[in-house]
């Protein structure tokens, strides 16, 4: 059977970008027992409420959601377990050191498979404050009126 080429994803983290800003992104692979593979092939799995922590010079991702498998039997999974992130050690202290730091956190902002191996995008966060989130939508309508005169614009010509 051929190998899985390019990348599909599963699960956004849509709040991550609304609620923090993003200083420095990291891809780190997951640990998955064979019945949250198949789950998340099936394309099911929330990151709402996750988080990531260092714990003992380890990467964890905690609180991530990945449903039961249906066909699975007693070999099945808990669905909010803590699940170990794959990262290179420098980078893991990196992180540690910037997470102890006040208003850093550690993200989920997306879960993907790449070439047939799970991913994980962790974000190394600062939390946003009620005006910076006011700005953003702002922003964002902003744009959205920007692009619907451009595509009027476009159709009468």
């Amino acid at each position: 059977m051929p190998r899985e080429r390019g990348q599909k994803l599963i699960a956004n983290n849509k709040r991550a970008r609304y609620d923090y800003f993003i200083d420095d992104v990291y891809e780190a692979g997951i640990v998955l027992s064979g019945t949250e593979v198949k789950a998340l092939r099936q394309g099911k799995a929330s990151l709402t409420d996750s988080y990531a922590a260092v714990n003992g010079g380890e990467l964890w991702l905690e609180n991530a959601y990945i449903p039961e498998f249906t066909q699975g039997s007693w070999t099945n999974h808990a669905p909010r377990r803590k699940r170990k992130l794959l990262l290179a050690k420098k980078d893991i202290a990196k992180l540690a050191g910037k997470s102890k730091e006040t208003g850093f956190t550690l993200i989920p902002i997306s879960l993907y498979f790449k070439d047939g191996f799970a991913k994980v995008e962790i974000g190394l966060a600062r939390g946003k404050k009620d005006y910076d989130k006011r700005e953003s939508l702002k922003e964002k309508d902003a744009k959205r009126e920007m692009d619907k005169f451009r595509k009027a614009a476009a159709s009468s010509d």
